[in-house]
């Protein structure tokens, strides 16, 4: 895939000031005193002492929310229609000599409310107000009285007070102490989502969909907060070593739906996640809530904690229940292969979580977002070029595998040239295994191949490597030095070897531990497979992933002041 890189755009995000000096709106006062801003359909009023957050470049994730939203209204609204139908020729079956005048029409699926708790300028619902249909109610959320002051002027300015309504306090008293069901709650804080956890699952209407924002990616996939982050999501990522910690960004989004799972178990509710993101600096999620005991009875079998070699990078997961049956459930067993030392180099565990284990994306519901998004205006949504590119990554994503590994740090592992994820794929799928890319991070991939055979991919590309080596130096062999005699004497009597590791490595005690590649684990990095086709077919379209920084110094911005 080439990912190239894309401006924000300035046509659909733009900030103005007032035009006509000493110009009055009504409502408003003087337009001199105020910055406008527009993105999307919306154009909101912000007052230049800039005491409101706005952040421009989280125009991506308000695009994505909007189109997340439709997605979720349309597939409730088809799911709805498709009960109401099946009801009605039920009871046309019963009643065929009913009077046509009794029979009861269906007058369609009920419109939405939705809460966004920590609205800061409004700018969100605005938009949501403007861009999304079938809404009945929008609230708009926020501790600061400057902030509601800011909703509310903008709410006057778009003209959307027939749906539209601001609140002035503590989010989490809102939704505590409010009678109202809301079927989205969206939840973007500055930092991290938990404390707001417990009452929006109470607040939300049942299989309503959460939309849940985390800037703390320090905490989350970061190595210098073990126990911020076990204090806020109830666990640990896989810390600070070279190769283990770069799943980090996937352990972060497990951890956080480990976080949100945990809490909606405690009100008889599960979750379905159904698109899960590391994006810049944040994470953000879309999940589904529904009451269902029997899903909340699964939840240990869906709930893991994972051995990370600090080595080598292997992950053992070690699930925290186990069903036997439809629903017999049972204490978990201890997984093979967890030991106080890695089998294959030898390396020390860490051990993260408790975190999720079942699947992070819905393909169905991702389908659905890249339907409307390539449907959209871009001149309204600027980044549907990068909603494309990482959404059909995501969408690729092996959903029985759990984590991803960088193809340059395992040869950093062995000290060998790099490998291509071209030519990893097709050793992979040459092998019978499936491979795919992840949206987290690049030159990345998942494979549900055991770790014993991607190590033996690796020392097979070695040898390949050794081989090369040895017949260009060869070819100028009245020119070797002394250290590149004894180097070459060392590979030709173990071709597997590599001299510039040290004894104490991890990818020294690999290579001494793997056994030679069997006759019948035949290791072809050139032919090409269905699954090596489908990767690069992925690879080679024109999508744009990685967003190029709009300003200088951009990134989360500091806390709003309420001075």
């Amino acid at each position: 895939m080439k990912f190239s890189e894309v401006p924000a755009p300035a046509s659909s995000g733009s900030v103005s000031s007032g035009e006509t000096s000493g110009s009055e709106l009504q409502g408003v006062g003087n337009i001199d005193e105020y910055d406008i801003i527009k993105e999307g359909k919306a154009e909101i009023l912000t007052p230049k002492e800039d005491k409101v957050f706005y952040n421009p470049i989280q125009q991506f994730n308000r695009d994505l929310s909007i189109m997340a939203i439709k997605s979720y209204i349309e597939l409730r609204n088809e799911k709805w229609m498709e009960k109401q139908q099946k009801r009605e020729e039920a009871k046309a079956q019963k009643a065929d000599n009913e009077p046509q005048s009794k029979k009861r029409k269906i007058t369609g699926p009920p419109k939405i409310n939705i809460l966004e708790a920590l609205s800061a300028t409004g700018l969100r619902a605005i938009r949501y107000g403007h861009e999304i249909p079938h809404v009945n109610k929008i609230v708009a959320n926020d501790l600061l009285p400057e902030a509601v002051k800011s909703i509310d002027r903008n709410i006057n300015h778009a003209k959307l007070e027939n749906v539209l309504e601001s609140h002035l306090g503590d989010a989490i008293k809102y939704m505590a102490s409010t009678e109202e069901k809301f079927n989205v709650i969206d939840l973007d804080p500055y930092g991290t989502a938990t404390p707001f956890m417990d009452l929006a699952i109470q607040a939300i209407e049942d299989d309503g969909m959460l939309l849940v924002t985390c800037t703390d990616a320090g905490v989350l996939a970061g190595s210098g907060y073990p126990e911020k982050c076990f204090a806020l999501y109830g666990g640990n990522n896989f810390g600070n070593s070279f190769v283990n910690g770069e799943a980090n960004h996937e352990a972060g989004i497990r951890l956080i739906l480990g976080m949100i799972s945990a809490t909606a178990a405690k009100y008889k509710k599960s979750i379905e996640p159904v698109l899960s993101l590391s994006i810049d600096f944040y994470f953000r999620l879309f999940i589904r809530v529904k009451t269902s005991p029997i899903e909340v009875k699964r939840l240990s079998s869906k709930t893991m904690v994972v051995y990370g070699c600090n080595g080598c990078g292997h992950k053992i997961e070690q699930p925290l229940g186990r069903i036997s049956g439809p629903s017999k459930f049972q204490y978990p067993k201890l997984v093979a292969g967890v030991s106080s030392e890695c089998g294959f180099c030898e390396g020390t565990y860490t051990v993260a979580g408790p975190m999720w284990k079942g699947p992070i994306h819905d393909p169905k519901f991702i389908d659905r977002i890249l339907s409307i998004n390539h449907e959209s205006d871009k001149q309204v949504y600027g980044t549907t070029e990068r909603i494309k590119g990482m959404l059909t990554v995501a969408k690729s994503e092996l959903s029985d595998v759990s984590f991803y590994f960088n193809l340059n740090h395992m040869s950093s592992v062995f000290k060998s040239p790099p490998i291509s994820i071209n030519e990893m794929v097709k050793a992979l799928g040459n092998l019978g295994y499936n491979v795919s890319l992840t949206h987290a991070k690049k030159n990345c991939i998942k494979t549900n191949a055991p770790w014993e055979v991607v190590l033996q991919i690796n020392k097979e590309w070695l040898v390949l490597s050794n081989r090369e080596y040895l017949c260009k130096t060869k070819a100028n062999e009245g020119n070797m030095s002394e250290k590149t005699k004894v180097k070459v004497e060392q590979l030709e009597a173990d071709i597997g070897s590599n001299p510039n590791l040290l004894k104490a490595s991890p990818g020294y005690r690999i290579l001494k531990k793997l056994a030679a590649t069997p006759e019948d684990m035949k290791i072809d990095f050139v032919t090409e497979s269905e699954v090596s086709s489908s990767v690069n077919k992925l690879r080679n379209v024109k999508m744009v992933r990685y967003q190029e920084n709009p300003t200088k110094n951009w990134g989360p911005k500091s806390r709003p002041s309420s001075k």
